[in-house]
């Protein structure tokens, strides 16, 4: 097997490389394309959310093409992120992690379960993954090999879940986003929020902010009609897209979320807003790229947490799911190893087509005669299908036959596991 995985997540990159990589995506999958147009691998898939980006290689070749492999996503990955690193004597292993075989199985597993998240447990990377699979699975990307592991993430990620707790408590991305508003204002009773996106994120968070009692919600978004049903939904009031920063005096919490491609949020646009408001303004980018410039936290009064500064809410709510990990690392260590046994069995797919098509050809040889025999001889039918049978049954077993005899004058120390692992094959002699 020579599965393959590069990536940076969370854990190992800033935002600023992670923003750079996810607005880069359409142009790597254009380039992987290439690459495998020219058959260097023979399939690929990059799973692109805001905490990771990872690319997924299958290599039909010997283990020497890993390292020609390894050498181009290296390449790839510096001249994506040319002149993004925080300092000139950044290097790329600072941040990019890859994984080979069982190991970059074990990985994807982990993702699909939600044990590599920056929330353990959380719901919204499966949906990702399978998402993001059935496009490169349409666009004819992935084949067998990466179709099937990527179907048995989705099923371990599902495994998981139902027979742990890892997701029990309703942590999550936008959770956390509302617990840090929580610990800003205490009570978010009577409290007025502005959120900028309609999304799946946004209606997430827009859920949490009801349950804790806020009354005030505008909803903005590029599309008009999409904000519209998502204020109805809840109780809130639409605006605008190109209106919304009229009225960003009127909210102490702006919560980002868009699918933007840059920043919607600069610091011009709060300056008159913070000038008139006798409180402070929080604002809250879960957005990757960003929504909000960093430059608006210069602002008196303006406090700016991003998706990275959501990990300290986030932890005060993962004791449940910590205790519930080994559970989980227990299930995908079972799964892992049930893929590598698919593995083998797939090496061993050449043979059973040429043993079947022998087989075939045997067989339509036989029926053909039989047939003819039915319509121009005198023989009895039940004595025509008897020769069939007869027929079919010695010609079936004559190469085994000469086998197993040729087998039998072999080397004494070999002979045996070689005539054992015959029995198993032909479920014989007690080996079924």
């Amino acid at each position: 097997m020579q599965l393959l995985v590069f990536g940076i997540n969370h854990k190992t990159a800033p935002i600023s490389i992670r923003d750079r990589l996810s607005q880069e995506t359409a142009k790597i999958k254009k380039e992987l394309k290439q690459e495998l147009v020219k058959n260097t691998f023979a399939e690929f898939f990059i799973l692109s959310t805001c905490n990771r980006f990872e690319i997924y290689i299958y290599s039909k070749k010997e283990a020497e093409v890993r390292k020609y492999i390894k050498e181009y996503i290296f390449r790839l990955f510096s001249k994506t992120l040319k002149g993004y690193f925080k300092y000139e004597r950044d290097d790329l292993n600072d941040y990019l992690y890859h994984y080979h075989d069982l190991q970059a199985v074990e990985h994807l597993y982990r993702v699909a379960s939600g044990l590599d998240s920056l929330v353990k447990g959380e719901d919204q990377i499966l949906a990702q993954i399978k998402k993001q699979f059935k496009e490169y699975k349409k666009e004819n990307f992935t084949d067998s090999y990466l179709n099937q592991l990527c179907l048995e993430a989705i099923k371990v990620g599902k495994l998981v879940r139902t027979k742990t707790k890892i997701n029990e408590r309703a942590v999550s991305v936008s959770y956390a986003a509302v617990e840090l508003a929580r610990d800003i204002f205490g009570n978010l009773d009577g409290e007025k929020v502005m959120i900028l996106g309609a999304g799946k994120t946004a209606e997430l968070t827009l859920k949490n902010l009801l349950n804790y009692g806020v009354k005030g919600i505008l909803v903005a978004n590029r599309t008009y009609c999409n904000g519209r049903k998502l204020a109805d939904k809840y109780g809130g009031e639409v605006i605008r897209w190109e209106k919304f920063k009229k009225r960003v005096e009127e909210v102490d919490i702006i919560i980002a979320s868009t699918a933007a491609p840059h920043t919607v949020l600069h610091q011009d646009d709060l300056f008159e807003a913070v000038a008139k408001k006798h409180g402070p303004m929080f604002l809250i980018d879960i957005a990757v790229p960003r929504d909000i410039d960093q430059e608006v936290e210069k602002l008196p009064g303006v406090h700016l947490y991003n998706i990275d500064d959501l990990k300290n809410v986030i932890d005060k709510n993962l004791n449940l799911r910590e205790n519930e990990v080994g559970k989980a690392e227990a299930i995908i260590e079972e799964e892992k190893y049930n893929f590598q046994r698919w593995l083998l069995e797939r090496s061993c797919v050449p043979l059973i087509k040429e043993m079947r098509a022998d087989a075939r050809c045997i067989k339509e040889k036989e029926v053909k005669r039989a047939l003819h025999l039915l319509q121009n001889s005198e023989l009895e039918a039940a004595e025509i299908i008897q020769q069939l049978g007869h027929r079919l049954l010695n010609k079936f077993l004559h190469q085994p036959t000469v086998g197993l005899k040729e087998l039998a004058v072999e080397n004494e120390k070999t002979k045996e596991v070689q005539l054992d692992a015959v029995k198993t094959v032909f479920a014989v002699g007690g080996k079924k």
